[in-house]
């Protein structure tokens, strides 16, 4: 969330937030209600300290009675006052969890993804010989999963991959996770079991009733505990409450956890392959640093999936995210889209997001400056390491064969005993 000092100072800006971001503009009744909530604070206090003054003076009054009956009224109206401000408190908190992100004024101007623009280009989509296999054509003549069994034994939108592609899978994975850690980044193997407060921390939901999470995340019944969708859920509140050095900044971790997503907004989208599933995995980025850091840890975590395209030897753009495409919580966002031959276009592979203070002002996580010993929030970003199965798309349709096979990108035969394809009649 933003800060109230903020929004007070600012509304104008934050109004032009709410409009380009297309959420609700709230400043106007969270400003009164922000007032009010200071003017009964002021009233409680200043009618407290007259009970406080009136039952000192009771002991040596003379005539106590009339004391005894203003102290007696004092505390009706402090009750009455301590209800309105118990509820005016609980509004305003509401309002502030309703107010987004500020978008950065790089942020292309736009209502939905129609205005995202690309920022660049990289490789040259492949020129076929043949007619490219979708994936689930590849998947289908190579027994690489189970759809059938699967769904029968689990429900739709669930995966299972076999053979020599699940092997790959792990590569890929793999592959990814170490070349992370080679660059500084600390690997922690997340658990996807959380707390609700935990996924509302990283701000992705609108308001302060968490019930709003429940069409797109898997409660569990009869707990308090739910799964995440992604690994950012738990590493964003790794630090909640603490005061981080500056020396230790920036933390950079890569998260990788199994992800659940009820995808209940989703109906009728991608539902056949790999593309949009309930259950699937992660390698995600993310960051803790000083605001003024933020910039540049963008842009390291922005190279980092570039790089991890190249070395699977796909085409990909990067895109600038719209105002009214980045979502709730974010400063500004890239994705980076992957070529599918049998869809002739690009898809996303990860989203590289700037949070700022938002996500640690609702963790209060906060790091003392050096020098100075002043206190202030961290800024917060992540970005897609890698997804799975998401990203075997690309990597089997853009290195298929007129067989069926596939061949293996260079970075990856190491992983897979120096085999160089898989599939197909080999």
């Amino acid at each position: 969330m933003l800060d109230i000092k903020f929004i007070r100072e600012n509304p104008d800006i934050v109004r032009n937030a709410c409009r380009v971001k297309n959420f609700p503009d709230v400043v106007d009744e969270l400003l009164l209600t922000d007032a009010r909530v200071r003017e009964l604070k002021t009233i409680t206090q200043t009618m407290t300290a007259e009970k406080n003054k009136i039952s000192r003076e009771i002991p040596t009054a003379t005539d106590k009675a009339p004391l005894i009956q203003r102290s007696k009224e004092i505390s009706d109206e402090i009750a009455a006052d301590m209800a309105e401000l118990a509820t005016a408190e609980e509004k305003l908190n509401d309002l502030m969890h309703r107010v987004p992100q500020i978008p950065d004024s790089t942020a292309p101007v736009g209502a939905d993804d129609t205005a995202n623009t690309v920022v660049k280009t990289v490789g040259t989509p492949r020129k076929f010989d043949f007619t490219p296999r979708p994936q689930w054509d590849l998947l289908d003549m190579n027994n690489w999963w189970m759809p059938e069994k699967i769904a029968n034994t689990c429900g739709s939108r669930v995966y299972a991959l076999c053979g020599e592609l699940a092997e790959l899978e792990l590569a890929v994975q793999t592959y990814v996770i170490q070349k992370l850690i080679s660059k500084g980044f600390k690997y922690i193997d997340c658990p996807s079991i959380t707390k609700p407060q935990t996924i509302f921390n990283a701000g992705h939901f609108i308001g302060s009733d968490m019930s709003v999470m429940n069409n797109d995340v898997f409660m569990l019944a009869d707990t308090d505990r739910c799964l995440a969708g992604t690994s950012e859920i738990i590493m964003n509140s790794l630090f909640a409450g603490e005061i981080l050095p500056e020396s230790e900044l920036p933390l950079k971790f890569a998260g990788f956890s199994p992800c659940f997503r009820r995808e209940a907004g989703a109906a009728g989208r991608d539902t056949r392959g790999l593309v949009r599933v309930h259950q699937f995995k992660k390698v995600e980025q993310f960051i803790f640093c000083r605001p003024e850091d933020s910039d540049e840890m963008h842009e390291l975590l922005l190279n980092n999936l570039c790089e991890i395209m190249a070395d699977f030897e796909l085409p990909y753009r990067v895109i600038a995210n719209s105002t009214g495409d980045m979502g709730f919580n974010k400063v500004k966002m890239n994705d980076v889209e992957a070529w599918i031959p049998s869809e002739n276009t690009y898809r996303e592979l990860g989203s590289c997001s700037s949070i700022g203070t938002f996500q640690a002002r609702r963790t209060n996580t906060r790091f003392r400056e050096n020098g100075t010993n002043e206190v202030k929030f961290v800024a917060t970003l992540n970005n897609t390491g890698i997804a799975l199965p998401r990203a075997l798309v690309p990597i089997i349709e853009n290195h298929q064969n007129p067989d069926g096979s596939v061949n293996i990108p260079k970075c990856l035969q190491p992983l897979m005993g120096g085999r160089t394809k898989i599939g197909g009649s080999h």
